[in-house]
């Protein structure tokens, strides 16, 4: 099995049911068929839609699985007779369907298809953008539908071809009107509720998002294979160049206007950190507030290390593939320019190539301060000018001032000559202002101090000149040289101080997983990987710092230098804490169960005392009098006492009974007994204690529900005995009842005075009774209960405002119609 070459893998992806995947999946097999090709369906859900079932005649379909499961009939593809058919070509439909569960079978379809690849048979398949588990929470915050079948998005990535299917929200809205989606009595509710035009819309652009990342990255891949360097402009991508100066908010909002322009657009921001001093003088207030603006404008912030600003930004655009490159116009005015030679702005544009350089304008242009160098360092330029201004500016100061004879005394002349010599010093160095100073004393003993024209080096004061001509040249120099490394030390440590502050805020502010750390680090130092491993490799084409709690940060790529090695190890320590914390986290959740079971047992205790003792009391009271022989009761009194009797008793009887059920499900072994459960088939028995309720609706009409039907008794009961506590007199307590995507809802509207502004979040806490100041109503475990159990049920229990004032409880669970994830019968948790 292992020789036979994997299958290959095609998804159709849409934006919501009812696209068209299914049918387009379909029409596939078929020409594929007609061609010849060896096609079976293993599997292909119509939902009753005549032209989509017309697609499957003349195709071969294998037989589906039946399957029972807690009393009820359910069709499963048949694996293991596709995988005995063996076809070239097989149609699955639903990739995140939820398989029942026994049989031998995968939990999820996905599986079954991963099997039917490894067996060598390309498959075929469909997916909707809300079943993509990276996705579940957007879809669920837009439509406010939760989704139960996910499927991993890397299985989806690996397909060899994803297919958009696309259709604008007014046509599926309309064929959703014509009927060609759902059945007529579930029009109504689909077109007001999920298939809403705005929910629509936020779908479509989920899917084509989508899918263009999974483009981009193959583009990307292809790329890199084939070394490809120039940039291809098949999605805007701006990088805006910040240098922590007060034009940056300028450059940002500007470079997001640029790549707003066209859908789809990346916004990038990048700061180099150089140790060669352009890091001086940098305002990390201001990097720090231009960074916040650039994520709140979507963008996302870099921080690379280079020693040339220029080369780092073109290589830095290279490598993401940007189009277009914003930077700010120098602030150097036009002397120091003329002094300092071309800035950084004229170099990106001429090592740019094929990326569009913006140049924009800010009110800080041209009005920075002169700065003494380009560079803080002793160039190979200054090596070379400082000695040959140490022989040519003395010559050129000694035919100037011989025009001027007679007219400027010695003492002038000489400290001209000083003069020069330590503007050489500054320029060249030691060596240079050396060769000036025996210049600068030659060339005045023999020009300037008489007898003019020889040279008297036998005087003590022509020595005594020469010396102190020496002198001073060598200690400016060296002054000049240690203000140089300082200022090139202090430079280095700023840029490494600025890299570690960037990263450290990250980690504190949690927004970065340990891989986006990693990748955060490979970019920061230009490498080719950067990983996190138990043990350092033995090749000697990576480099391995310790990151502390027994792991090593691995680099791969050029070797680093002494400099960026201390950084690494700072990098590599962060990383180890970004560790440590996130294992903290993992015992602290592991923690909390305990902590809330604990709280649990505490509210419990306090709650016994009162709420349990007061109808024991009322019914002991109650058999106590019975059973006095010193009164004489007339049979009214006897049958009073015996109905509170009786009460207390079945009250006593429901607090017990729900502080069992509350602390099975907190156990996690609360048995199901999950079956086609019928609505009418409950309601009259839940809402038997509670007169005062009105049912809406066709109940006759409603699909059978996927549930237990005690539990399901049990919620419904709790549900509407709240909403009649809370009811003001005369107002009946609504129940309503419809079924929508595959789910029924079941809501319970009440016209009390609703939640509290806070009371949201501690709703369905155990022991909470929210305004109710009568501490005879009960232990407050009534909602809490309700959930746990729905929960348990694969279901939702969600509170909503009543338009007009008062409190709506939404229950939503599964149809028994479609398969959904089910729960072992022998252990069930989902406690709130």
């Amino acid at each position: 099995m292992n020789d036979v070459p994997r299958g290959r893998l095609k998804v159709y992806l849409g934006a919501a049911p009812g696209v068209g995947k299914t049918y387009r999946m379909l029409d596939e097999a078929r020409r594929r068929a007609s061609r010849g090709a060896d096609v079976v369906v293993g599997y292909a859900e119509c939902h009753g839609r005549p032209l989509t079932e017309s697609m499957i005649d003349g195709l071969e379909v294998v037989a589906r699985l039946r399957c029972a499961y807690r009393g009820g009939q359910f069709e499963e593809m048949d694996v293991a007779a596709v995988l005995a058919r063996r076809p070239k070509v097989a149609i699955v439909d639903e990739f995140a369907h939820t398989n029942v569960p026994g049989g031998g079978r995968h939990p999820k379809r996905w599986q079954d298809i991963e099997a039917l690849l490894a067996a060598g048979i390309d498959v075929i398949t469909a997916v909707n953008i809300q079943h993509l588990e990276s996705l579940k929470d957007v879809v669920e915050k837009i439509t406010g539908v939760p989704q139960h079948e996910t499927v991993p998005d890397e299985v989806v990535r690996r397909a060899e071809q994803i297919e958009v299917v696309d259709i604008p929200p007014e046509g599926l809205r309309r064929r959703m009107a014509h009927g060609n989606i759902y059945a007529p009595e579930k029009i109504d509710a689909a077109l007001a509720n999920y298939f809403r035009p705005g929910n629509l819309t936020a779908l479509r652009q989920l899917a084509l998002l989508w899918v263009a990342d999974r483009v981009d990255e193959a583009l990307q891949s292809y790329r890199a294979e084939h070394a490809i360097g120039g940039v291809w402009e098949t999605r805007e991508r701006v990088v805006v160049a910040l240098t922590g100066g007060p034009e940056g908010d300028t450059l940002v909002r500007r470079a997001a206007r640029i790549a707003d322009r066209s859908a789809g657009g990346d916004l990038l921001a990048v700061h180099v950190a150089r140790s060669d001093g352009l890091a001086a003088g940098v305002s990390h207030a201001s990097l720090a507030r231009q960074r916040r603006l650039v994520e709140d404008l979507g963008g996302s912030y870099h921080s690379v290390v280079g020693d040339d600003v220029a080369t780092a930004l073109v290589e830095f655009a290279r490598a993401e593939n940007a189009t277009q490159l914003v930077l700010g116009t120098s602030r150097r005015g036009r002397l120091e320019r003329f002094l300092t030679g071309p800035g950084t702005g004229e170099t990106v544009t001429a090592l740019s190539g094929d990326i569009d350089v913006h140049r924009v304008t800010h009110e800080r242009a041209g009005r920075g301060t002169l700065l003494p160098s380009r560079r803080r360092t002793l160039s190979t330029r200054r090596l070379i000018a400082g000695p040959v201004a140490g022989l040519v500016l003395p010559v050129l100061l000694t035919v100037a001032l011989a025009q001027v004879r007679g007219t400027v005394n010695l003492t002038s002349e000489a400290l001209l000559f000083l003069l020069a010599v330590v503007g050489v010093a500054c320029i060249g160095g030691v060596t240079s202002a050396v060769i000036a100073s025996v210049t600068a004393s030659l060339l005045l003993n023999y020009w300037f101090i008489p007898p003019i024209g020889q040279f008297t080096l036998d005087d003590p004061n022509a020595l005594l000149a020469l010396g102190v001509f020496a002198v001073v040249a060598a200690v400016v120099a060296a002054v000049v040289d240690r203000s140089l490394r300082l200022s090139r030390r202090a430079a280095r440590a700023t840029a490494e101080a600025e890299t570690m502050s960037s990263l450290a805020g990250s980690i504190v502010r949690g927004g970065q997983t340990i891989p986006a750390l990693l990748e955060r680090t490979r970019e920061t130092f230009g490498m080719d990987s950067a990983e996190l491993v138990d043990e350092p490799p033995d090749g000697a084409d990576a480099t391995a710092v310790p990151a502390g709690t027994g792991n090593y940060l691995v680099l791969r790529g050029r070797t680093p230098s002494s400099s960026e090695r201390r950084v690494l190890a700072a990098f590599a320590a962060h990383v180890g804490s970004a560790v440590e914390r996130a294992r903290l986290a993992q015992v602290a959740a592991e923690v909390e169960p305990v902590r809330a079971a604990d709280r649990m047992r505490t509210a419990l205790l306090r709650a016994v005392g009162h709420d349990l003792r007061t109808p024991l009391a009322a019914g002991w009271a109650a058999v106590t009098s019975l059973r006095s022989r010193e009164v004489e009761f007339t049979p009214e009194d006897r049958d009073e006492l015996l109905a509170t009797a009786e009460e207390s008793m079945a009250r006593l009887s429901r607090l017990v009974d729900n502080l069992l059920d509350l602390s099975r499900l907190e156990a996690g072994v609360l048995t199901l007994n999950l079956r086609a459960t019928a609505l009418e088939e409950v309601l009259p028995t839940a809402l038997a204690d509670t007169p005062a309720v009105e049912v809406h609706g066709q109940l006759e009409n409603m699909p059978p529900l996927l549930a237990d039907p005690p539990l399901l008794e049990r919620v419904i009961a709790n549900l509407v005995g709240n909403a009649a506590r809370y009811s003001p007199p005369g107002k009946r307590v609504l129940v309503t009842a419809s079924a929508l995507a595959g789910r029924a809802e079941l809501r319970i509207i009440d016209r009390g005075p609703g939640l509290p502004a806070d009371g949201r979040d501690r709703l369905f806490e155990p022991f909470q009774r929210l305004g109710d100041t009568d501490n005879t109503t009960g232990l407050g475990l009534g909602l809490a209960l309700a959930r746990g159990l729905t929960e348990a049920m694969d279901g939702t229990l969600t509170p909503e405002d009543t338009p007009g004032g008062g409190l709506t409880m939404v229950v939503s669970l599964p149809l028994a119609d479609r398969a959904r994830p089910f729960r072992t019968p022998q252990r069930v948790g989902g406690a709130p």
